[in-house]
């Protein structure tokens, strides 16, 4: 993947949610040019709702992949795909909350090496608004968890998915001086509170989103209003206007602490008008 030889320090990209294929698109085109001329060591995609908008099945997780991508982080949408999930043991490149039961499928947490540098990174799922899905407490469960990661490595970067700000940044405020990064997913929309807090832990309360500015999370806002309204489940379309790729490029040392973070907003030309791409569908 091009990493440096021999480093202790560790510039991570995290790729704010890929929503559709608008958000495969603006991975495909900015991920490699970024990890050149940022210099980055190494990649995490949030890829909960690359598949449609919602979850991500097993061919896009290789796509990404294969497109630079070296960890794939999933949070409540992660068996939302069949296919994904009878291959979860087959990709170890794609975790998914760490904190869900013991018998679940798939891998929530993994070490990996980056020059000289071992490095963590792991998924929490929040408790709060999730409906088809529950977790233990991250926060019961976060003191031996970190223990264990930090037996391995000083340098632990985590996805906290959740729904509400609140629980984020009691997280947040838990993990601060105990892991490097920890990086806010699932509402789709970037935030501008990225900091550095005491004891060197970069976070921002959401990275936001890959894929289409002007839309509803990345899916087109007619169909959303329509279900609004109705209160009837529908098929959501996915929307292109104003792609755009986000996330947050973190700069880590060999003891684990962050020394710097950076919110990223990487606008893309847009391949053909949205009415076109949809007629295609």
């Amino acid at each position: 993947m091009g990493f440096r030889q021999a480093v202790q320090e560790v510039r991570l990209l995290y790729v704010a949610e890929i929503v559709g294929k608008a958000g495969i698109y603006c991975f495909k085109k900015a991920a490699a040019n970024l990890r050149k001329t940022k210099k980055i060591d190494f990649v995490i995609a949030g890829c909960d709702g690359a598949t449609g908008g919602n979850g991500l099945g097993y061919n896009h997780a290789m796509y990404l992949h294969k497109l630079g991508a070296d960890v794939l982080t999933m949070g409540d949408c992660c068996f939302y795909k069949k296919d994904l999930t009878a291959n979860f043991n087959k990709t170890l490149f794609v975790l998914r909350p760490a904190n869900l039961q013991r018998d679940a499928p798939g891998l929530g947490y993994r070490y990996y090496t980056v020059g000289s540098q071992k490095i963590a990174v792991a998924v929490l799922l929040g408790q709060f608004g999730f409906s088809r899905i529950h977790a233990e407490n991250p926060l019961a469960f976060l003191d031996d968890f970190l223990e264990r990661l930090r037996a391995e490595t000083p340098v632990v970067a985590l996805d906290i998915h959740a729904v509400t700000s609140a629980e984020k940044q009691i997280l947040f405020a838990a993990v601060s001086g105990r892991v490097s990064a920890a990086i806010g997913s699932h509402t789709r929309v970037q935030t501008a509170d990225e900091r550095l807090l005491p004891g060197g832990t970069a976070v921002i309360t959401d990275a936001g989103r890959s894929g289409s500015f002007y839309s509803a999370g990345g899916v087109e806002t007619e169909s959303r209003i329509k279900e609004y309204i109705s209160g009837i489940p529908g098929w959501t379309k996915e929307a292109w206007e104003g792609c755009e790729l986000q996330g947050v490029l973190v700069d880590i040392d060999g003891s684990g602490k962050a020394l710097s973070v950076e919110r990223l907003r990487v606008p893309l030309q847009t391949p053909e008008t949205s009415a076109q791409l949809n007629a295609k569908r």
